[in-house]
């Protein structure tokens, strides 16, 4: 794992948000499905359980991309966009889905971190 001390607790905690739910979603899948959205759920009919492991599985590759990876501005970017969803999806379960606004922040420090070591690091050098 790259970076500081602080940016690899960051990573651990934003990867560990995503590494969770799709595997305690094979084991308990109706614990998780509620929190599509219904109009999501209506289109997909009697696929929604291929549909939450499909997703599941890409939230298995955006916590590890975020865990192991070098770069992690569109893991992160990634991160913030499907958390922003989740929260914008369920504001009737605030009660449950308020975490999500942390872990929303942390994707976001991350990926604005990245931005700017890209920038500084890979842009063109002045001489």
């Amino acid at each position: 794992m790259y970076g500081s001390t602080a940016e690899r607790i960051l990573r651990a905690g934003l990867a560990f948000s995503f590494l969770y739910p799709p595997v305690s979603a094979w084991f308990n899948p109706f614990a998780w499905i509620g929190y599509f959205p219904s109009f999501v759920l209506d289109l997909v009919g009697r696929y929604d359980m291929f549909v939450l492991h499909t997703f599941g599985a890409t939230e298995i590759l955006i916590g590890l991309w975020i865990l192991f990876g070098k770069k992690v501005f569109w893991p992160s970017t990634l991160a913030a966009a499907y958390i922003l969803g989740i929260v914008i999806f369920n504001l009737s379960e605030m009660d449950v889905v308020f975490r999500d606004i942390s872990i929303l922040a942390i994707a976001v420090v991350l990926a604005l971190k990245s931005r700017e070591e890209v920038t500084i690091h890979g842009g063109p050098q002045k001489s």
